[in-house]
């Protein structure tokens, strides 16, 4: 995210570097000419309202950025923020409960931009019994609740892997978005300390795998899914452009018994997150 305080110009130029274009591939991109750039990054030329969200679309701002961009341009923003309960929203969170219920009994939950858990089916129960309760009160965050040593880090398997992976799609977000609390996520979980011998673990080599699993040890044996993420397309809410679901799908026949058993009413030992929402 940008200061508030910034001119148009130097948030188009912030944007257009950090999107490693130069003035020349911006303008070509949005077909105006690099002299007609020069003059608005520097303040000589300002910017119309459909100029500049053009520019915002070409170098792929988010929503919440862009109403930054336009506050500075001196233009009242276009997006809106809506929490999950406003009426207007009612349809992509219908969207959102399906996507969760009929993805059981695996599990899946849904995330925003900062990785706090926004809802989550009940799946995800059999997977964070143990977990410190701290971590489990809201908001809860699923970077923290998965990498923390009161979470659901002692058990997982191949955490050396995972914790890398998680680290890769947290710098990347990062660098995409100027996120100052995704940047302070990325040092806290960094200086999480690490189970003894993590370094020495050996995973499989890369041909002989189609992805990188989430594996955890549980009461009922081994865990092992793979994950995707679903984001929404062309949305025009800053809430809905940040949201992501996380799906786990298992990776093997045991884990597939495993969820099957729990879903038909196995216990899965206490668990508590019932399906928290984070509100505010």
């Amino acid at each position: 995210m940008t200061n508030l305080t910034r001119s148009i110009g130097d948030l188009i130029r912030e944007w257009r570097l950090r999107r490693r274009f130069s003035q020349l591939d911006l303008a070509r991109d949005a077909e105006i000419s690099t002299k007609h750039l020069s003059f608005l990054e520097t303040g000589r030329s300002l910017p119309s309202r459909d100029m500049l969200l053009h520019l915002a679309e070409q170098m792929a701002v988010p929503l919440r950025d862009r109403n930054v961009m336009l506050r500075a341009a001196g233009f009242t923003a276009s997006y809106q923020e809506r929490s999950l309960d406003d009426p207007d929203f009612r349809p992509a969170r219908r969207s959102i409960d399906l996507i969760l219920s009929m993805h059981a009994p695996n599990p899946a939950l849904a995330v925003d931009l900062h990785w706090t858990m926004v809802v989550a089916n009940n799946a995800v129960n059999n997977l964070i019994v143990g977990v410190d309760p701290l971590l489990l009160t809201p908001p809860v965050n699923v970077v923290r609740l998965s990498l923390h040593p009161a979470g659901l880090a002692p058990r997982i398997i191949n955490l050396g892997e995972w914790r890398r992976l998680i680290f890769e799609r947290l710098r990347r977000q990062v660098e995409a978005t100027g996120d100052p609390v995704l940047a302070d996520l990325v040092e806290e979980v960094r200086d999480y300390p690490l189970p003894p011998g993590l370094a020495g673990r050996q995973r499989p080599p890369d041909h002989e795998i189609v992805a990188i699993p989430f594996q955890l040890a549980t009461v009922h044996g081994p865990l092992s899914f793979i994950s995707t993420t679903t984001v929404f397309h062309t949305p025009v809410d800053i809430t809905l452009s940040e949201l992501a679901i996380e799906a786990f799908f298992p990776a093997d026949q045991a884990t597939v018994s495993v969820m099957r058993r729990l879903a038909e009413g196995e216990p899965a030992e206490t668990s508590r997150l019932e399906r928290r929402v984070a509100t505010g």
